[in-house]
């Protein structure tokens, strides 16, 4: 249908004042953070000061030239990263759509067509009476458009939740990261520790053949029996079974270590050895509610109740109307040959309309509850998520003090077995001690020196620990 340009006129300055006066509509609670109880300390540990250690990049929390290559490596080889880093990109593609979410959809259409209708039909008799043709031809070029004008912001909210979703998608990615340093990082001392253990069972290994043939000289010479020997030589075999067990685990570990590396089964290079290794006594922590800026994963799920919260508006701008304005132009003849005659062949409609949902078979009023109700549980998930982190850092705090204090006696008491071995070899061979004697002591001292690597460990597990459940790692 054709119209006026003085009507078109009016009708598109009707339609731009709608536009700006409905612009500013939103439907719906802006996001804001809800309160957040945090405790003031982390457990019985007093916070004096708010400057902590995961704000320090990882290169220099882990000062080791080794174990930062594998760090390195993990982060640009991990497969569980590089999935995060692709989510990242899908989410990125959704978030360039929203820029283009409030403008009008435009598509192109070009039609020809030709109806011969049969003589003894009206339209035949009609085409051969005014037009003197048996057939109709029509032929088509023009440009269809459609806008929803966003009056409710049920599109600019459902913008609001995919940006949210993108950033989310961004803090789990630095999760992973946080999460894989730490990993390699507890990966590489594993390494460090089984090497001690390894060189312990060695040693006791030795220390075994050496009391066998003591105690088989002591039996030539009628001082014992065959059971002495047997019980000597029954030590030596435990220490043995031990050492192929943590060559076994020392694998296994390395093999373990190289696939978060996103590499083949092998070795890992390392110079460092467990015992010498540097361990930080004190920790700069801050305060809890530094957690709701430095953990990525409390981040993340605070984003998703913002995307939950935009969701929840989207549902209930979805029960006010709809303003739509829909226009067709182009080019329209019945002859191919009056095709491009202009002016005579142009036409144009411009509609609007505005739907009002009734009855949906309260598909939309359920949709509006369940997002609520998702918006609810998003809020609790984000309060779990911010309890759980300041306990992780409340326990793994504990744990570095504990190991510090045990550190220090499994190494005194290690050194204490280990002069007890030395005063057992010397009184038996001078004849004031039994084998038993001599195997119990090394016994005890085989196992005090594996406790103390598995401390040492602990306290260096500790270590990291406290650096990725105060948020740090992905810097």
């Amino acid at each position: 249908m054709l119209r006026t340009p003085v009507l078109s006129a009016r009708l598109s300055i009707g339609f731009l004042v709608i536009t700006l006066l409905t612009a500013g509509c939103k439907v719906g609670q802006n996001y804001r953070r809800p309160a957040m109880p945090a405790p003031a300390q982390y457990g019985q540990r007093p916070s004096v000061d708010t400057s902590s250690v995961a704000q320090l990049p990882w290169r220099q929390f882990f000062r080791d030239a080794e174990l930062q290559a594998l760090i390195e490596t993990a982060l640009t080889h991990n497969f569980d990263l590089r999935l995060a880093i692709k989510r990242i990109e899908e989410n990125q593609a959704y978030v360039r759509q929203t820029r283009y979410a409030l403008l009008p959809t435009l598509n192109g259409q070009l039609a020809a067509s030709t109806v011969t209708p049969s003589r003894n039909s009206l339209n035949g008799l009609s085409l051969e009476n005014f037009i003197g043709t048996r057939h109709l031809e029509d032929y088509s070029a023009n440009l269809n458009l459609s806008w929803e004008i966003d009056v409710w912001g049920r599109i600019r909210r459902q913008n609001e939740a995919t940006i949210a979703q993108f950033l989310q998608s961004e803090e789990a990615a630095r999760a992973v990261r946080t999460n894989l340093v730490s990993n390699v990082a507890a990966g590489y001392f594993n390494v460090l520790q089984l090497d001690a253990q390894l060189d312990v069972a060695r040693r006791n290994l030795a220390l075994g053949d050496t009391i066998v043939r003591l105690v088989r000289f002591q039996k030539q010479s009628g001082d014992v029996t065959e059971l002495a020997v047997q019980q000597a030589e029954a030590q030596r075999q435990a220490a043995d079974l031990l050492r192929s067990q943590i060559e076994q685990a020392l694998v296994i570990e390395q093999n373990g270590l190289r696939r978060l590396l996103g590499d083949w089964p092998g070795t890992i290079t390392r110079g460092n050895r467990l015992t010498t290794y540097p361990v930080a006594d004190t920790l700069l922590t801050g305060v809890p509610t530094q957690l709701l800026a430095n953990r990525p994963d409390v981040r993340a799920s605070e984003l998703g109740l913002v995307a939950a919260n935009a969701r929840t508006s989207v549902a209930q701008a979805s029960l006010y109307p709809a303003l739509t304005i829909t226009g067709t132009g182009g080019l329209n003849a019945f002859r191919a040959a009056n095709w491009f005659m202009i002016p005579n062949s142009l036409f144009y409609n411009l509609a609007a309309g505005l739907v009002q949902p009734i009855f949906q078979r309260r598909q939309l009023r359920t949709q509006l509850e369940v997002t609520t109700i998702q918006q609810e549980a998003a809020l609790i998930q984000f309060q779990q998520t911010l309890n759980t982190a300041v306990s992780e850092v409340a326990n793994a705090l504990t744990r570095n003090e504990n190991l510090r204090d045990q550190e220090r006696i499994a190494t005194s008491r290690a050194r204490t077995l280990q002069g007890a071995v030395n005063n057992a070899k010397l009184l038996f061979k001078s004849g004031m001690a039994t084998y038993l004697e001599v195997i119990t002591a090394q016994g005890n001292a085989l196992q005090a020196e594996l406790a103390l690597a598995d401390v040492k460990r602990q306290r260096l597990g500790a270590m990291i620990e406290t650096y990725r459940s105060l948020g740090g790692g992905w810097r």
